[in-house]
């Protein structure tokens, strides 16, 4: 998978970009900066128009746009890029309506001038994209039109299967983009690039050598003042559904049969079939001491800051591989890491190897990047015996595209690689949906600590690999 945009069929590129919640937080923290990025790194030239219902001008929204890359380039120790700054202010015009009023689309139709195949992002919640989708039909803002959706698509299978119901009325599926950020990072697709690049993995890269895989993503934050979202959502739904699942299919897949975003696509799916339907009793939830009092939380609340759980594949490379997954906030670290747990040698030659033996793969995907291999190695002297020791292997840090930047690239160059299409997104539902019917209560954990004390339950053998804080190192 040497370059994920590669196509064997060239689509059309789009020819102007509108996005829905202009004002919004997204477009504010993420979308501004894209923008400005795609504007100086790869020329972006087209027509950007903000819609939303805040009453504001051009005047405005370009202002908000200069906020914008200003916090971001002062959370990063830079400054603003001034000469594409001014292109893209000049790219920038606004629409202000309100999205149940049809006015607003022929306001947008109006202001889309000649263009013939927009692409609306859709940063907006769900339960408006089925108004927005109609109003722009109506309006005739569909003809060979592309339309990006923002997660989560939905809060399980049934209104996931409602939400692509809605969106088939009107955008076929190859039209339809839904975004998950997570993998535009570039930490995420080397996994993938790892497995499929390198000829010495796939030999050992089954249930004949794997004895267990872990998926860790910790946050040593809290909900903080986003608690009236969170609370709606939890953990399972927020990451794991998609986040988590993704890399599972980064890891577990096979090979793709090309280069086209349908052969990923097609074997991501096979997967996600494959998939056994969790079990609410293999799951352990868990919320942070301190979770209730935040604004926008429910008092009693039973929504996990934390859930840890057992995966199972029933394909003949995974047939009695645990793939165990956990995710949480207020954990002692920021990271997310996989880490593959190798089967010990047949044989014990050498009498002082006893479990926990240390053959392993890790992968860091954040906040460093990082890829090492455990292995034993004799310790000099006259006696047979070893030590553990890890073989690492760090990324040169260098600029990057931003998640957004990548993939709002791809969806106006029609390549669907990176994003989900309807069937996988229903596949991942309907891994999860079990465990959303949980009978027990959550669990009251520490802030700083690793989660309940019954999330050590969920795994057998050496128990949870916990992330540390990684030190830098000459590579």
């Amino acid at each position: 998978m040497d370059d994920l945009n590669t196509r064997m069929d060239k689509a059309p590129r789009s020819d102007a970009l509108v996005f829905f919640g202009a004002s919004g937080d997204l477009a504010y923290k993420k979308i501004f900066p894209a923008l400005l990025a795609m504007v100086r790194q790869d020329g972006f030239d087209l027509p950007i128009i903000g819609v939303s219902h805040s009453g504001w001008n051009d005047a405005q929204l370009v202002a908000r746009a200069r906020d914008s890359v200003a916090q971001d380039a002062k959370s990063q120790k830079k400054k603003v890029d001034e000469v594409a700054f001014r292109k893209l202010a000049k790219q920038l015009k606004y629409v202000n309506g309100d999205y149940n009023d049809p006015q607003t689309y022929v306001a947008l139709k109006k202001a889309l001038g000649t263009s013939k195949r927009p692409l609306h992002y859709l940063a907006i919640p769900p339960d408006f994209f089925g108004k927005v989708a109609k109003g722009l039909q109506a309006a005739g803002c569909t003809d060979n039109a592309r339309v990006v959706v923002e997660k989560p698509f939905g809060r399980d299978l049934k209104s996931a299967r409602e939400l692509n119901r809605i969106l088939h009325e009107v955008f076929p599926e190859r039209a339809i983009f839904r975004i998950d950020h997570y993998l535009g990072k570039e930490p995420v697709q080397n996994l993938l690039y790892y497995r499929f690049a390198n000829s010495f993995l796939e030999p050992v890269w089954n249930r004949n050598y794997i004895a267990s895989v872990q998926i860790t993503m910790a946050e040593d934050f809290g909900v903080e003042d986003r608690g009236s979202f969170y609370d709606g959502v939890g953990a399972i739904r927020d990451v794991i559904q998609n986040h988590l699942l993704q890399i599972v299919s980064f890891l577990a897949m096979d090979a793709p049969v090309g280069h086209d975003a349908t052969s990923l696509r097609a074997e991501k799916l096979r997967l996600f079939r494959a998939m056994r339907p969790i079990d609410p009793k293999d799951v352990v939830r868990g919320q942070y001491a301190g979770y209730r009092s935040i604004k926008g939380v429910d008092k009693k609340s039973d929504v996990e800051t934390f859930a840890a759980l057992c995966l199972h594949i029933d394909t003949w490379r995974w047939s009695g591989v645990p793939f165990y997954i956990r995710a949480g906030k207020k954990l002692p670290v920021s990271a997310t890491e996989v880490f593959v747990d190798m089967k010990t040698p047949p044989l014990a030659i050498f009498d002082e190897i006893e479990p926990p033996q240390s053959n392993y793969f890790r992968f860091r995907v954040s906040p460093e990047v990082v890829i090492a291999e455990g292995a034993r190695v004799k310790i000099p002297g006259d006696a047979m015996t070893g030590e553990p020791v890890e073989l690492i292997a760090r990324h040169h840090q260098r600029p990057e595209k931003s998640p957004y930047e990548r993939l709002l690239g791809d969806a106006i160059r029609g390549d669907g690689s990176l994003f989900s299409d309807d069937e996988t997104v229903e596949a991942a539902w309907a891994v999860v949906d079990n465990a959303l019917n949980h009978e027990a209560p959550v669990e009251t954990y520490r802030p700083g600590t690793w989660g309940p004390k019954n999330a050590a339950n969920v795994v057998d053998n050496e128990g949870w690999h916990d992330p540390v804080n990684e030190t830098s190192a000459p590579d």
